[in-house]
């Protein structure tokens, strides 16, 4: 089994927070933000979030932003979904059918990382390459 862990780097690790909590329905498993480094760490069943406090980074016009694009694969996408809308966070791209069978919607966290909520393959199919995502 695999599993994967990923850090971020937020100028606002009480945003980053919120966002993660509220939005994306992560919850704090380690808070350390009044230590130095501070640092946050987030988790959603298997998957984790480390956020380490760092200054601002210069923001870009593409997509993703940061050259990485996130993909947090749930059960239930239109519940996902809603969950962002009640947050009243902004859906950067709406719920798509993609080509490679999944279907997915897409927002910016508060410093520019770009995540694709997405449904899971079936299991009895096999992935289709993602092509550029």
């Amino acid at each position: 089994m695999s599993t994967l862990r990923i850090e971020i780097f937020p100028d606002d690790l009480d945003l980053a927070a919120n966002f993660y909590v509220e939005v994306l329905d992560f919850y704090v498993e380690r808070d350390e933000r009044t230590r130095a480094p501070a640092y946050l760490a987030l988790r959603r069943g298997d998957v984790r979030v480390g956020a380490a406090e760092r200054s601002v980074i210069a923001s870009s016009q593409r997509r993703p932003p940061l050259g990485v694009e996130l993909v947090l694969e749930v059960d239930d996408l239109a519940a996902s979904r809603q969950r962002v809308r009640e947050s009243g966070w902004p859906i950067d791209e709406d719920v798509t059918s993609r080509s490679w069978g999944l279907t997915d919607f897409r927002i910016l966290d508060p410093f520019g990382y770009y995540w694709r909520i997405t449904d899971r393959y079936p299991s009895s199919a096999q992935p289709r390459t993602e092509g550029g995502s």
